[in-house]
This record gives C-alpha cells, structure tokens and sequence, in this order.
C-alpha cells in the first residue's frame, strides 16, 4: 500500500461529510474510514474496521495485513478489544500490551506480531449492526489522552457516514425490490389476459390455470408467465 501524508483532522471530517453515497457503496465507505483513521490519527501502524451483526464479527475494511490479523485472531478468541469495543459501543484502551492481562490467548499473538498498542472505539453502525474503529500501533503508549479524543471524535463522524451509507443501501436494496415485484406482477397480468382469450375465462379462472401450470411443469409462476408472453410475441409477429 502506497504511502500517504498526514491528514488534518478537520480534513478528515470534511472528506467524511463529503462521501457522495451516489458514486460509492457501503464497502467504499468503509474503506475510506480506515484510510482516513490511519493518516488523521498519529501513532497507527494500521487501522481496520469491525462490524457484528447478531453474533458474526468479520473485518469489513483495514488498511494492512497487520490489522487484519489482529482482528481475525480476536474473532477466533470471541474476545479482544475489538470485540468488546463493538460490543459495549465504547472505547477500549490498551497502551502497552507487554503488561496487559486482559484476553490473555490474544494478547501473545499481538505481541510476537509487533503490536505494543492499540485502541478501539466503538461505531454505532445501525440497530442490527454494531462495530468498532481499530488501530494498532507498533510503540507502546501511542495513544494518549489527545489521541484518544481525537480518535473518538473521528469515530463520530465516522458512525454518521457509515449509518447514511448503511441506510443509502438498504433503501437502494429495497428498491431493487419493489422494482422487481412490479415486473413480476406486470408480466403475470399479461400472461392472465393472454389466457383470458385463448380459454375465454375470467381473470380469477386464468391465474388459476397459470398457478397449475407451474405446478405441474414444475417452474416459478414468473417463468411460466415470461414463456407465456415471449411465446405469444413470437406467433403474433410471424
């Protein structure tokens, strides 16, 4: 990963307010938010982010392999700093981890990794999803308190982007959605007035025989509906 220079935190803010939810998705979000942590916060070898949806942790962006194993290891362990940041929507210290005795099969890992201290802060993402900013550093105490302040800050403007972009994609999805069931109720209406001519029934007696179509050709009722149409375009332009 290339090299970036430092970023002023105001900067950081700015750049978080400006993310045009029209040209990225939730992902590109994230990825962002660990970029920016890394270059705004000093002291952090590598940033990542943690999501936890019901009982599932994963690492949704990081910024190093470094980061990514850290979180990966406290995942295995069901406990870390991460963990209990996401969890509890609080900040987690730990500023020297050669004297921490808290998660103590995590810990050792850290350590022979290079890792002398981290801090995580939680992200309150959305109501079913929480999470938390991680960053790792390589020196003991790298994180003091303007650090931390700083840090928690960050994660403020961080929570408001990514709930927007959660939100952005959840009504995105929905749309999909609704989009899709209006295809399928159109394309069943017009496979029902095909056969209200072909049989001369009603509207009830053709979705009806559409339905036992299905089920005895063993397909979706969209798929015989879609046959249906397709094949009567066909012979009409013959």
């Amino acid at each position: 990963m290339s090299e970036q220079p430092p970023l002023e935190p105001t900067h950081a803010f700015a750049e978080l307010g400006r993310i045009n939810l029209n040209e990225t998705d939730l992902d590109g979000v994230l990825r962002q938010v660990a970029t920016l942590a890394r270059r705004t916060i000093a002291g952090v070898a590598e940033a990542s982010v943690t999501l936890i949806r019901g009982r599932t942790a994963h690492t949704a962006a990081f910024t190093g392999e470094l980061a990514q194993a850290m979180d990966e290891r406290q995942y295995e362990e069901a406990g870390g700093p991460c963990i209990d940041a996401a969890v509890s929507a609080s900040t987690v210290s730990v500023p020297d981890l050669t004297s921490e005795r808290r998660w103590p099969h995590y810990i050792p890992v850290a350590l022979d990794a290079g890792v002398r201290s981290s801090l995580s802060v939680g992200l309150p993402v959305h109501e079913n999803v929480t999470g938390a900013l991680n960053l790792y550093a390589t020196a003991s105490g790298a994180f003091d308190d303007e650090a931390v302040v700083l840090a928690q800050t960050f994660s403020g403007y961080a929570a408001v982007a990514l709930a927007n972009a959660h939100l952005y994609d959840a009504t995105a999805t929905l749309a999909q959605h609704m989009q899709a069931a209006m295809e399928l109720r159109a394309v069943i209406e017009q496979a029902k007035g095909i056969l209200m001519v072909q049989e001369r029934c009603t509207a009830d007696e053709a979705f009806a025989l559409l339905s036992r179509m299905s089920q005895n050709s063993n397909r979706r009722l969209r798929d015989v509906a879609t046959a249906l149409v397709t094949a009567t375009g066909r012979s009409e332009h013959r």
